[in-house]
Formats: structure tokens, sequence, C-alpha cells
């Protein structure tokens, strides 16, 4: 292999495919001397035969001089012939060879870069060179389009699992919203029979709770002073360059063949670093919880929140810059913007259209309705609608105060329709005949009271009732359940006594129909569906800080074209804007990679206490600092600007 030149590297005039041959590679053997001498006798004959038809004999005869005719006509297309042809053939195998390299040079380029867009790269730098054309923009759009390829893939999968689970189940359960790995942040999930169509249509109430430590993007209320947002920022980064620090930590522990820190090692650890950070000390301008903002800094912004008035706003003061930087950096509402885009998209991409939304940005609270008109009756048997709001404490605690006024408005007015019809029964009831068991009682008192005499027994009358013989006795609350009221028992009791009332309602009158009775069922069913209303809602006492996702659904039993809809928007919006429920102590036990263990060795020499956490608690400061690695330095000129970086 040797032997064969590179073309267009040799220059050779006999050699094959080489610079100024005259054979080529491409004929694979043919004599191409003897083909081309082929082609021009025969063209030369062919020329002469026409001469000597056309010419005279004397004129023929003159053309001889100087040499034959034939001899200069062969040389002549010998030579041009040769020079054409010999051309064309380098130039077209220099051609070829050149884009086989280049051919060659790419397949290999995608080998070894197979993840990475290189052909774009190279096309973007033949148009206009890396300094001119950035190709950042064009590989987001890739990564944008296979994202919405995955995600519908992802949808039709959602689908096919939420079909197959219910043909195996063949019912309609809390299950076929939230899949396991989302079940915990369900507050309050609610089947029941629609109250104008029950045996074909159901209503479903579904509550989802996410708390503000499993947000992807955290959410501000709108009113949030710029203090809070800074210093909230500050916190963070201050609680990632911990979590940094106590990894690092970590993977020196490992790298000296020591145990890895435990759960609760790594919790005390990370406490024992904060110091290192911030203090309590507010005064002094020194103070280490001034190291990423001045302290004259924080007291221009105390207590501005999201406007300034326009009669004080100056662009040249501190305040106002420093207020610009945060509304430029959008952290105010980057959070509650990002969930409802996330919903809004999955709803329209889901086509679960809706003819209503309300976005009550300064409120942090989405209202979303398939259809404008609220009137159920009517409304068609499929629909839904949803209300996404966030809370923050102290709106929880206004909630909580507004749901005890009004179980205990709601006890109050049943307890008085209790008292009415009581009153009713007992004024329509006949003196002269034994109407129910208290009649009954009445009449055999006198009996009743000598057996207690003479067995020295008290009467029925003196002992204290403690049984209101509707609901079983109620245990005595703690702290802890006053705190956290669920009020199950009291929702027990009121149903009861409705149930009971309307009970008592049809035995007074039976099957007349009177004015008075007309009075008592009104009332009656005014509370009933009231007391439903509010039973069917969340109760605040269950909700903790965050996004609540308030969803209301109408379906045919049969079709369950909206339920199943909705479970795959759920799913997607729980995944777009929660982290999750991560337990740390699953989290660190998979991250461990300790494996060099004194155990190991079944030596039975004494063994000595090894362990960090052991030097991290002892007692004096000296040996504390001997055995942490990797302690921080919290210095201005070193980690406060990394930290200012960060936010």
């Amino acid at each position: 292999m040797s032997d064969l030149p590179r073309s267009p590297n040799v220059f050779h005039p006999r050699k094959p495919s080489a610079v100024g041959s005259r054979n080529s590679l491409a004929q694979e053997g043919r004599n191409q001397k003897q083909e081309y001498q082929q082609l021009i006798n025969e063209e030369v004959e062919n020329i002469l035969q026409d001469v000597a038809v056309k010419l005279p004999a004397e004129v023929l005869d003159q053309l001889d001089i100087m040499g034959g005719l034939k001899e200069k006509l062969y040389n002549y297309y010998n030579q041009n012939y040769q020079n054409m042809f010999n051309r064309f053939m380098v130039t077209t195998e220099d051609e070829m060879v050149k884009k086989i390299r280049n051919f060659v040079d790419k397949e290999e380029n995608k080998a070894l870069a197979r993840y990475t867009p290189k052909e774009i790269a190279e096309m973007m730098d033949q148009i206009a060179g890396a300094d001119k054309f950035n190709t950042g923009e064009i590989e987001k759009s890739i990564v944008n389009m296979y994202g919405h390829l995955q995600g519908h893939i992802q949808r039709g999968l959602n689908d096919l699992e939420n079909d197959t689970n219910s043909l195996l189940r063949q019912k309609t359960d809390v299950g076929a919203f939230i899949r396991g790995e989302n079940a915990y942040s369900i507050v309050k999930c609610a089947f029941k029979d629609n109250l104008y169509k029950p045996k074909t249509v159901s209503d479903v109430k579904l509550s989802v709770n996410i708390l503000d430590s499993e947000l992807i993007s955290p959410i501000f209320q709108y009113q949030a002073t710029v203090e809070y947002l800074i210093k909230d920022q500050i916190s963070r980064t201050i609680t990632n360059m911990i979590e940094r620090e106590v990894e690092q930590f970590q993977e020196e522990l490992v790298d000296e063949g020591k145990e890895e820190l435990g759960d609760s090692e790594l919790i005390f650890e990370k406490m024992k670093r904060v110091p290192e950070y911030t203090d309590d000390d507010s005064d002094d301008e020194s103070s280490k919880r001034y190291t990423f903002l001045a302290k004259h800094l924080i007291e221009k912004i105390e207590g501005l929140r999201a406007e300034i008035p326009p009669e004080e706003f100056d662009p040249l003061n501190i305040r106002e810059n420093l207020k610009k930087i945060i509304d430029m950096e959008n952290i105010r509402n980057r959070g509650f913007n990002t969930a409802i885009n996330s919903l809004t998209s999955i709803l329209d991409t889901s086509k679960m259209g809706y003819q209503y939304i309300e976005n009550l940005k300064n409120a942090r609270e989405l209202i979303i309705r398939e259809y404008e008109d609220v009137d159920q009756s009517h409304l068609p048997d499929e629909r839904y609608q949803m209300r996404l709001k966030f809370y923050d404490e102290a709106q929880l605690n206004k909630e909580r105060e507004a749901y005890d006024i009004q179980m205990e408005a709601f006890k109050n007015e049943i307890q008085h329709l209790w008292d009415v019809t009581e009153a009713v029964y007992t004024r329509g009831k006949s003196g002269f005949k034994v109407n129910d068991f208290d009649d009954l009682a009445r009449q055999v008192r006198g009996t009743i009271r000598k057996m207690k005499e003479q067995a020295n027994e008290p009467l029925y009358d003196e002992i204290e009732k403690t049984w209101n013989e509707i609901a079983r006795v109620k245990a005595e609350e703690t702290d802890i359940e006053k705190l956290n009221r669920t009020y199950l028992y009291e929702k027990d009791l009121f149903k009861k006594m409705l149930l009971r009332t309307r009970e008592r309602v049809g035995k007074i009158f039976g099957f007349q129909n009177p004015h008075t009775r007309v009075l008592l069922d009104e009332r009656l069913d005014f509370l009933s569906r009231e007391f439903e209303s509010f039973d069917y809602a969340i109760n605040p006492y269950h909700i903790q800080g965050g996004l609540l996702l308030d969803l209301d659904i109408t379906s045919i039993k049969r079709k369950k074209f909206t339920l199943n809809g909705m479970a795959n928007v759920l799913n997607e919006f729980l995944h777009g804007v929660s982290k999750g429920f991560q337990d740390a102590a699953f989290a660190s036990f998979k991250r461990r990679r300790s494996t060099v263990r004194d155990d190991i060795t079944m030596s039975f020499a004494g063994a000595t206490d090894e362990s960090p956490f052991a030097h991290a608690t002892a007692p004096s400061e000296s040996a504390s600092d001997a055995g942490v690695k990797g302690k921080a330095n919290v210095t201005p000129s070193s980690q406060a600007s990394e930290g200012l970086q960060e936010l």
C-alpha cells in the first residue's frame, strides 16, 4: 500500500492519480493510452477522408509539404485531448478527495462529541465566525423543542397510566388524581353526588397544599418589605454556604478514612457554623450580620414596601436605588408569576380551556373557571373551577378566627332550630295520652321514687347528665388540639341534630303539611345546605403557609372526562412548582460514600472514638477547633464577595 500515491500531494506524469499524470486510479486497470490512441486514430481518419473528398488533387499534393497531414492532425489531437482529459480527471479527483476527507473529519468529530450540538456550531461558525454569531439561542431553542416533545410524551404516558388504573380499579377514587409521590400534599378530597343530578353526575372537592419550603421558586406577598426580601436572600446565601462547607467537611472525612456524620450530627454541625456568618448584635456596624450588606444601607430601606409615595420619590436617593435593584431582579413577583404561567400553560396544552380567569396579583390569588356562569342549574355536567392562593401565617390566623366564628354561628342557629322544633312538638302533644318515652316516665315517676328510696339509690333526675344522646361524649382538648382545631366532633354533632330535627318534624306532622311545617322545613333545608357547603370547604387549621390549590370538579360518572384531564394537570403542576417531600434521613443515607471502617478488619484491638462529632462537641474550644476540618473564613475580603455575587 506504500506504493500507492496520495493525490494531489504527488506530482508525476505516469503514476495513477498524481498531479499531471495521464493515468487514474479510477480506471481500475484499463489501458488508458490505448483507448485514447484508438479514439484519436479514428478521428484523424475521418477528417482525412472528408478532406480527400472535398479538396481537389492538386491541393492535396501541396498539403504534404513539410510532413504528412495525417501526422500533423494526429499530433494536434493527441496533445489537446491529453491536456483536457488530464485536467478534468485531476480536478475531479482532487475535489472528491477533499469532500471525502471533510466527511471523515466530520464523522470523527460527531463520534468524539456526541452530546454537543457540534454540527450547528460548525454551521454558525462558517456563516459568520464565533466572534460574530452566538449559537446559544439556537441551542436553547433546540432544548426547548426537545423539552416540549418530552412533555407531550409524558402527558400521553400519564393519560395511559390514569386510564389503565381506572380500568383496573373499575371505580373513581382519590388515587385517580394524584400519584403516590405527591399524595402527601392533599389537604382534602371528597366525592359526592351532584345536588341536581345525583344518579349520573359527581361533584369532587380537592385541595392541595404546597408548603413554602417545597416551592422551587419562593413566593412573597406583594406588600413584603424590601428589607425582608434582602434579608431573606442573605439568609438563603448563608444557608447555601454552610451546606457547601459541611459537604466539603464530609468529603474530607471520607478521604481520611473516617466515618461520615450522622443525621443528628449534621444538624448540629450546621448549627455550629451559623455564628461564623452572622450574630444577634444589630447595633454594631462591624457585626458579622452586616458582612453582606452594610448597616447604614439596611437602615435606609427599613419599612420600605412595594410602592414609594410620589411626593417622597427621588431617583438619586440610596433607598430608591436599592429598591430598584430588588425590583429589577423581580424577586417579589417571580414565584407567584411562575406558578400562574405553569398552571395556565398546562391547562392549554391539556385541552382544558377556561372562559373566566381573574388574577388578583396583589392579593396573590388566581381564580379560573371553565365557564363564566356560576349558577349550577345552567352549567353543563362536565366543568371545573379552581382557586390558587398563597397564604402566609398572618392570613391563616385571620382565616382561623373567621372559621371559629362561623362554627359558633352554626352552633347557635342549629341549636335554636332544635329548640323551636322541640317546643312545637311539646305544644302539640295531647295531655290525655302517652305520646313518647318522656310521658311514660312521668307517669311512673312515683313508683320509681319509692323503689329508689327503698334501695337507697339516687333518682334519675338527680344524676348529672353528661350524654346528650346525639353524639358520644367528647374528650377534653389538649393545648395542641386547641391550636389545631379539627371540629370533627362538632360537625358530626350538628349533622345528627339536623337529621333528628327532620325526623321529629316528620313525627309531629305525619302526612300533613300545615304552614308551621313549611316554615320548619324551609329553615331546616337552608341550614342543612349551608352547613354542608361549610363542611365541604377547607378547614384553615389544616393548612400550612404556602400555595393552596382549591379545585371543584363536576363530571359525569360514566365518562369522567374532566376528572381524567385534571389528574394530568395536577400532577404536571405539582412537578413544575414543587420540589416535593424530601426525607433528610433517606437523602443523607443515599449520598453516603464512606466504605473504610475499622470494624471491617475484624480486629480485637481497643477501639478509639474517631467520630468527628465527638470532637465537634468537646468541652474545650481548642479541642473543637482541632477536630473540625474545613472551617469557613468569613472575612469581607474572601467570602463576603462570593455571597454578594450570589445575591
